[in-house]
């Protein structure tokens, strides 16, 4: 069996690196629904929709525990597919994702002031802000949709991407942020840029995720054993442009050969 890591579209790359690195003997397969990003615009019904069928594709192709690498996803379905999807079709199998982890990290951390960017969804869920209020009320939280950051990375924009930002961060550094939360693994590609610029502290996926899932399949050994271990890297997108194939392998840091499937659901 493998470990499925899943996002909308080129995020999940770099969440794929980091825990390859963290576990190097692990078969993991990688599902990027480009052809449907960004699912920040989407509806809540369609991000379901969408979400549902990639988890049925990679729990077709041997995956014990999905990586929900995408920040909309795990904010609009993942709890809908934990609670309702995964005890009807999948009760062995385990969808996990990346808010409550990061929410975990950024409590953990001690900062009362936090900004979050993320794609229209996640910031007007306010997922963050009331999960982190809801554990400690002192935490000040400023956030700001960035909507333009993730089609900019998709489609070669990275010449105007520092304004971009600017255009967005400026507001979170006049609050006084302590550190900034990256609510969208698409932005970790961007936390050397954001640290560089601003010189706040980022809370960036990358980082956060791995060290999370080595505690938790210490936590689950049963589940840690069931997945093979011949150091097997798959890479599918529902859709593949030049661009996207090029950008992957550079995000990746070495030349990936990307298989273009079709899912219906």
């Amino acid at each position: 069996m493998k470990l499925g890591v899943f996002d909308s579209g080129l995020g999940g790359i770099l969440i794929s690196k980091a825990i390859r690195a963290a576990f190097p003997e692990i078969d993991m397969v990688y599902l990027g629904d480009t052809l449907h990003v960004p699912y920040g615009n989407r509806s809540e019904t369609a991000i379901f929709q969408y979400t549902k069928a990639c988890m049925d594709y990679l729990f077709d192709q041997g995956c014990a525990v999905i990586i929900v690498a995408c920040n909309t996803a795990s904010a609009s379905a993942l709890r809908r597919l934990q609670q309702e999807y995964l005890p009807m079709h999948y009760p062995e199998r385990r969808i996990l994702g990346v808010v409550v982890p990061t929410i975990e990290e950024a409590v953990e951390s001690g900062y009362k002031n936090i900004g979050v960017i993320g794609t229209n969804y996640t910031v007007n869920s306010a997922i963050y802000k009331n999960e982190l209020q809801k554990i400690d009320p002192s935490i000040a939280i400023h956030q700001a949709c960035t909507p333009l950051l993730v089609p900019l990375m998709e489609n070669g924009g990275e010449a105007w991407i520092d304004d971009v930002l600017e255009s967005y961060l400026a507001p979170l550094s006049k609050a006084g942020i302590e550190a900034l939360l990256l609510g969208c693994t698409h932005y970790v590609h961007l936390k050397k840029r954001i640290r560089a610029l601003y010189g706040f502290d980022v809370l960036s996926q990358d980082e956060i995720i791995p060290e999370k899932l080595i505690k938790y399949f210490k936590n689950h050994p049963e589940l840690f054993d069931k997945i093979d271990r011949h150091g097997n890297s798959i890479f599918m997108a529902t859709d593949i442009t030049p661009s996207y194939a090029q950008n992957a392998s550079l995000l990746y840091g070495h030349l990936i050969q990307l298989q273009q499937v079709e899912i219906h659901g």
